[in-house]
This record gives structure tokens, C-alpha cells and sequence, in this order.
């Protein structure tokens, strides 16, 4: 499992001319699920998102996490993060899940961080999504598992 987590001032998803997810201050996940990922895998993910220190506290240090500022979780499946890119001009995927596998641990995982957070905002798994966003500082950061 990989997850591209940006820190953002605010961040939306349009489907069809429709936003169907938004949130203020938090986190954006691009969400890369792989053939070999668990729900061992998921719940241990979903524990270091929530938990990742990324946001400042009274002396500016990154020292608070998305559940500590109360901020909002923004999660878009994004398959191409599963990309095998290292060699040639073309990414290869066979290390991403296949699709059902994939969009059932992906509304697992969006499962997992519900039961932990308050606001979960999400994507169309499989849509062709537009995703606007202001990052924070800039902040990125990959997290692997």
C-alpha cells in the first residue's frame, strides 16, 4: 500500500461537474493499493495517517496530527501509485491490485479512518475525478507499507 498524504489548507474532488468531497485544513491521501496488501496492512495505514505529525504547533514544529487539530481526511484512490516505474518510458502495474480487490480494500481502508476520525471526505473509485488543492507549506510526504 502507498499513500501520498499532502498537507492542505483546503482540497475538493469534482466528478461530473459535481463536488462530491471537500474539506478544509487537513490531509489529502492519494490512495495506491497493491496486490499483496491486507486488512492488517489497511488498519496499520490507517492508524499512521491519522497519527502522522505533520501539522505545526504554538512553536511552528510539526508536533500534531490530523486528529490532533481536529482536521479534515480527504481520501482518493489513485491506482497509478502502484506503478512500477524504474525501468522504460512506461509504467507497468502488475503489482497494482486488481480492480475489485482494489476498491474493496480501498472502501475498507476509507472504513478504518471513519472509525477513527470525524471528518472523512472521499472520491468515486474509478471516476474520473478532478482534485483541487492548496498544499500547505508545501507539505508531501510517501508513506509505505
Amino acid at each position: 500500500m502507498k499513500v501520498l498524504i499532502q498537507r492542505v489548507a483546503h482540497a475538493s474532488v469534482v466528478v461530473d461537474d459535481q463536488t462530491i468531497g471537500a474539506i478544509d485544513q487537513g490531509l489529502l491521501l492519494f490512495i495506491g493499493i497493491e496486490k499483496h496488501d491486507t486488512l492488517e496492512t489497511l488498519q496499520r495505514m490507517a492508524k499512521k495517517v491519522l497519527a502522522y505529525r505533520v501539522f505545526g504547533d504554538a512553536e511552528g514544529k510539526m508536533n500534531l496530527s490530523v486528529s490532533d487539530i481536529n482536521g479534515g481526511v480527504l481520501a482518493i484512490s489513485q491506482f497509478t501509485l502502484a506503478a512500477e516505474t524504474k525501468k522504460g518510458l512506461r509504467p507497468g502495474f502488475s503489482t497494482a491490485a486488481p480492480p475489485e480487490q482494489a476498491k474493496q480494500q480501498y472502501l475498507e481502508f476509507v472504513e478504518l479512518l471513519r472509525d477513527q476520525h470525524n471528518t472523512i471526505e472521499t472520491g468515486e473509485f474509478a471516476a474520473d475525478m478532478k482534485v483541487s488543492l492548496l498544499n500547505d507549506g508545501p507539505v508531501t510526504f510517501w508513506l509505505e507499507m
